[in-house]
């Protein structure tokens, strides 16, 4: 089984377009979406229509969570409490029940798919550090965790009386005897550095994570959040990927 893990689209219709367009060349036999397909860009219902009829499996994001109302929004920064309020104003009570249909994690096989990390999921913990890892490690049942969240493509291997090992999202073959957390990356928002769409596919027959770069049109996405009034600082992290 061949699998393409998206995450991160954050209303950024171009990147998830051209993420999906490159995934159909991979020849995977299913998508699964992450989360947080929505908050920031300036198409969440598009967005979100995309991913309904793509993905087989649709994970709960942070940004879902506001939308439904099921998340107190005071503790986001200006710029996203912002676009939090206008998102919520966009969606229509389709797209509503759409979004309350999403799983908070799923597991296959050996495999568990989440936003946040695997501690206490409805918390939406970060994991960005060794440490994280491995309190999230401590709550992993699978040899494979695949989360976003971070927008930063990260890979965690489990090391014997030892934290975590550490490393940039990278092609590589999973030891069988250690279990990982990897992090996707974003489709919509990267924050490494590097603006192009990020996402993984997950060969079991191969056991090969690989991480994929994509580049998208992303003036057009910038003067259609600038035509939506959202927050500057939004707008001018695309094109820095931070």
């Amino acid at each position: 089984m061949k699998l393409a893990l998206i995450s991160d689209i954050h209303g950024n219709l171009e990147a998830l377009v051209s993420v999906l367009n490159h995934v159909e060349k991979q020849k995977v036999d299913r998508i699964h979406c992450l989360g947080d397909v929505i908050g920031y860009g300036s198409d969440p219902s598009s967005c979100l229509e995309l991913v309904n009829n793509n993905c087989d499996i649709r994970i709960m994001g942070n940004h879902e969570f506001a939308a439904l109302g099921m998340e107190d929004i005071d503790d986001y920064n200006p710029a996203a409490q912002k676009s939090a309020i206008w998102t919520r104003a966009q969606l229509s009570d389709r797209e509503k029940a759409m979004i309350a249909e999403f799983e908070m994690s799923h597991t296959l096989d050996d495999i568990l798919l989440v936003h946040a990390s695997p501690f206490e999921p409805k918390e939406w913990h970060y994991v960005l550090n060794a440490e994280a890892a491995l309190e999230a490690l401590e709550y992993l049942d699978e040899k494979l965790c695949f989360l976003g969240h971070s927008h930063v493509p990260q890979i965690y291997a489990e090391r014997e009386n030892d934290l975590p090992r550490t490393q940039v999202g990278h092609d590589f073959l999973p030891d069988d005897q250690s279990r990982y957390i990897v992090n996707v990356g974003s489709v919509g928002q990267p924050r490494d550095n590097d603006p192009r769409a990020c996402y993984v596919t997950w060969d079991s027959e191969e056991y090969e994570v690989l991480y994929h770069r994509v580049d998208y049109d992303i003036e057009t996405t910038q003067d259609k959040m600038s035509q939506a009034n959202l927050p500057r600082m939004l707008i001018a992290r695309l094109s820095m990927g931070r």
